[in-house]
């Protein structure tokens, strides 16, 4: 690194991204699997689990200046591999040296009283997993994920670090840089945060769950005021229901009260059928009982005549 005047000559950051690449490119043409961060815009982090690591860091006094130093560097991709861990943040940084810096992380698993609270907190107040992990939760929960030492996030007394740099600061701007790149990885995946704390994600998702079918359970079983009785609904409607009659077998009610009788629909067509019959009986000619007569009365003639 080249001093001017006591300080380190300036690099602009082109050059900083320019050099960062090339050793990307170079240290892939040796076959290293290397997963970058890559930062996208003006914002180190878009979503709730990104944004709310990096403002956890940012509010304890003793990351409040130092960590800042970090962004120009995860910004212009000179974090060239990041890797989550249970535990631990592995990564591997570009600085003003060609070798790159190794930076190890060490984040203490989260308490299991404090686990056990943010479990009974979250019953009946999340639905789905993708809930949790998109960030949709009452504000109380989010709070309560926040809180300052007793939250889910590491306050610094948890987090142990170590680079292989030649700076003497307690936290060095490789180090500032991973921890910002964290951020961008738990924008990618929500999930490495609860694997970075050793807890279960769907432990969590599956208690809040449960609690949210309990409640709606203890809903069900108690009767509503909503329900309109028999009573109440001949009122309103102005009919009267029949009380099904026992061992009816199911048959419909028609609606009337008993001891009526309504208007048989048979009645009808029988008095079609008869009113025809006497149609056709009308058009019908008939014979005249005159020639019946006349046609016996000649047959005694006959035999008069044979007398």
């Amino acid at each position: 690194m080249r001093y001017r005047n006591g300080f380190p000559e300036y690099v602009p950051v082109a050059r900083k991204r320019e050099k960062a690449a090339q050793k990307l490119q170079e240290l892939r043409k040796r076959g290293k699997d290397l997963q970058p961060v890559i930062i996208e815009g003006r914002n180190v982090a878009r979503t709730w689990w990104g944004k709310a690591w990096n403002l956890n860091l940012e509010r304890y006094a003793d990351y409040g200046n130092r960590i800042c130093r970090g962004r120009s560097y995860v910004r212009h991709g000179a974090v060239l591999d990041l890797r989550i861990e249970p535990g631990e943040i592995r990564a591997l940084v570009q600085g003003s040296r060609a070798k790159p810096y190794t930076v190890s992380i060490t984040i203490a698993a989260l308490r299991q009283e404090v686990w056990q609270k943010m479990r009974t907190a979250c019953e009946g107040m999340l639905e789905s997993l993708q809930d949790l992990i998109e960030g949709r939760f009452p504000r109380a929960l989010e709070e309560l994920f926040m809180a300052k030492g007793s939250g889910l996030f590491p306050s610094p007394q948890e987090i142990t670090f170590t680079c292989s740099c030649p700076d003497w600061a307690h936290m060095c701007k490789h180090v500032a840089a991973v921890l910002y790149g964290t951020g961008a990885r738990l924008d990618a995946d929500p999930k490495l945060f609860f694997i970075l704390r050793k807890v279960a994600m769907d432990d969590l998702v599956r208690q809040a769950v449960a609690g949210t079918a309990d409640r709606l359970l203890a809903r069900a079983s108690v009767k509503s005021t909503r329900i309109i009785e028999d009573s109440d609904l001949s009122a309103v409607f102005g009919i009267e229901l029949e009380e099904p009659s026992p061992g009816g077998g199911g048959e419909c009610s028609t609606g009337t009260k008993k001891g009526k009788t309504s208007p048989k629909a048979p009645a009808k067509s029988t008095k079609k059928k008869e009113t025809a019959t006497a149609e056709r009986k009308t058009d019908t000619p008939r014979p005249k009982k005159n020639g019946a007569r006349t046609s016996i009365g000649k047959a005694p003639g006959r035999k008069g005549g044979k007398k």
